[in-house]
């Protein structure tokens, strides 16, 4: 008898332990699709951002590298807020890429900055925002007009 009691809480540890890394994973993996570009165009609305930026220099990144801070403590709480007004603003019936609002425009020229910090030292004075000048590079919005998927703004 005082063998199975000693097993006991060692089985609910291992499983408990086994039950937390499962969930860990699967909140990481979810994490990671809805940074994603086919998880963002899934709204109508994103379906042109999406190829045009499929398209563009910065194809190989998922669309929260760009508009989400990297910071998994804040970036948590933006994409929660961001997340709902851009589904909000989809179901009101917008029927254009979404803007990003001040918050994300200043996340994304962070993040712009963060990776390619050696070559905007000496350029980042002209504008406020990298995009001022680079609105093209993450969705080719300058393309000319017979092979543009998006509408340039």
């Amino acid at each position: 008898a005082m063998e199975k009691s000693r097993l006991r809480p060692w089985k609910l540890l291992a499983a408990g332990t086994v039950f937390g890394a499962v969930l860990i994973l699967a909140a990481i993996a979810g994490m990671r699709y809805s940074d994603s570009r086919p998880f963002c165009s899934m709204c109508h609305v994103m379906e042109q951002a999406a190829i045009t930026h499929s398209n563009s220099p910065h194809a190989d990144l998922a669309c929260n590298e760009c508009h989400a801070p990297h910071n998994i403590v804040v970036k948590l709480p933006f994409k929660a807020k961001e997340g709902l007004r851009d589904f909000i603003d989809n179901i009101r019936g917008i029927d254009a890429p979404l803007r990003a609002g001040m918050e994300t425009r200043s996340v994304i020229n962070s993040n712009c900055i963060s990776c390619h910090r050696n070559t905007v030292q000496s350029v980042m004075t002209a504008k406020d925002y990298c995009f001022d000048c680079h609105r093209s590079v993450a969705h080719q919005k300058k393309l000319p007009v017979s092979f543009r998927e998006a509408a340039d703004e």
